[in-house]
């Protein structure tokens, strides 16, 4: 269990509140690990999974001098 503590100071409004801690939770990235988790993939996959998207980020973004 992860403990997300957000500090409200005098008259700040509940709103900035929940923004912070909604940084706060994405920051630790607890969604993502448990996204992972809900499924087992073999390191295979994963790294085929890895390279695809390496080769789709370099395609997309590299090369653009």
């Amino acid at each position: 269990m992860i403990i997300v503590k957000v500090d409200q100071k005098g008259s700040t409004s509940i709103d900035k509140a929940l923004r912070k801690l909604k940084r706060k939770f994405d920051n630790t990235k607890v969604l993502k690990k448990l996204r992972e988790r809900r499924e087992f993939k073999k390191p295979s996959v994963k790294k085929r999974e890895d390279k695809r998207k390496a080769v789709y980020i370099n395609k997309t973004y590299g090369d653009k001098d």
